[in-house]
């Protein structure tokens, strides 16, 4: 697949891994099965430490376009936002195995607030890791 901007995924792919995110967490809390928070999990997990995220991957089947074609969003700004993403739904999995609930619905409803947001277009995660590179280099 063609890259417009090297280091960049284009935006479909990124908006069909936050849908995935936000459906998995409204499942979970629908139907009581919290083994589906390890859907976005795992490919999260799967995207930060052998940069193969499986829901991008099938997601890309589905460009109907080159990916030049599409609004880039930064590899960076993703893999942040999987590293806390994954890291609550893990707490939010091991909250609801340990029976604390409320935990549980607390890690994962973080998740799908940032996600939902994320899709109608502000990137609370975008906008932690921009203060957290600002606040680095002043500090330098």
């Amino acid at each position: 697949m063609e890259q417009a901007i090297p280091n960049s995924l284009p935006k479909p792919l990124v908006q069909a891994n936050q849908s995935v995110l936000v459906i998995s967490v409204l499942l979970s809390w629908l139907t009581g099965w919290y083994v589906l928070l390890l859907l976005p999990l795992a490919a999260g997990l799967g995207g930060i430490f052998f940069q193969y995220n499986f829901v991008i991957q099938i997601a890309k089947r589905f460009l109907k376009k080159p990916a030049s074609a599409y609004l880039p969003e930064d590899k960076a700004d993703l893999r942040f936002n999987q590293t806390i993403a994954s890291s609550l739904l893990a707490l939010s999995f091991l909250s609801f195995l340990s029976g604390q609930a409320v935990l549980g619905y607390l890690f994962s409803g973080m998740v799908l607030m940032a996600a939902s947001v994320a899709l109608m277009g502000f990137c609370v995660g975008c906008f932690i890791r921009y203060q957290w590179v600002r606040y680095r280099h002043r500090v330098k």
